[in-house]
């Protein structure tokens, strides 16, 4: 079965299409391709994805699964992301699957980086963090965590990843590994192979309701929520 995955959370994107055997846990990897941040734009999206399909001799309606990395990550990047996911399945008739950014860094890791955290930058000091097993499955859902906290849930043994480990202090607690940093960032490649056995495994997502997860409001949306609080405060009880 052919697939298309997007990976658009972070400042680059990639695309990737994979080849599923019924009878295998891993898709196979046909082509990968990286699309640099200036370029990660809805304009820029299409024709890049045009530009794959043609050079695997792929017909766009031969694809019957779409999967998309939801989030969190960047606000634009994910809506961008999640948009052409949904209106490339819909137009063709595939089946859409989103999956978790922090799950697809988890991915990329090695089987025996285990008990093992993802992170992720969420600004202001804090960390989008997830915990998995050695299966990958999650032992602490994806959350907001300030740096600081996070450090001090780090126990003896635990391996690290992800492109937030880079603002934080260089010094984990010890005992603590990093996975190597060629790792950290988010593939599409990775995002196609959890989708393959998400698929296997019978999950479908509702191309209408399929949605990007950022797990905290926006700076604007936070300064909205902060003047309307302050007009309430000004104004006081009616």
């Amino acid at each position: 079965m052919r697939m298309l995955a997007l990976e658009t959370s972070g400042r680059d994107a990639s695309l990737a299409v994979l080849e599923g055997d019924d009878g295998g846990d891993a898709a196979r990897l046909v082509r990968q391709v990286i699309i640099a941040g200036q370029e990660r734009t809805a304009q820029v999206l299409a024709p890049r994805l045009r530009d794959l399909l043609e050079e695997t001799n792929w017909r766009v309606a031969s694809i019957r699964l779409v999967v998309v990395a939801v989030g969190p990550g960047s606000f634009t990047g994910l809506r961008i992301g999640v948009t052409t996911a949904k209106t490339l399945a819909y137009a063709v008739g595939a089946d859409v699957i989103g999956v978790d950014t922090l799950a697809v860094i988890a991915e990329q890791a090695p089987r025996s980086a285990a008990p093992l955290w993802a992170v992720m930058d969420a600004q202001r000091q804090e960390l989008f963090a997830a915990k998995f097993d050695g299966e990958r499955q999650f032992v602490h859902e994806t959350h907001v965590v300030s740096q600081s906290e996070w450090l001090g849930l780090l126990q003896p043994d635990d391996y690290v990843t992800g492109p937030g480990l880079r603002r934080l202090p260089s010094a984990l607690p010890a005992g603590v590994h990093a996975v190597d940093e060629s790792l950290w960032l988010p593939t599409a490649g990775a995002v196609g192979q959890i989708g393959w056995r998400d698929y296997r495994a019978g999950r479908r997502d509702d191309v209408w309701k399929l949605l990007p997860q950022y797990y905290r409001q926006s700076a604007a949306e936070e300064k909205e929520m902060g003047r309307q609080g302050d007009g309430e405060t000004r104004r006081g009880p009616d």
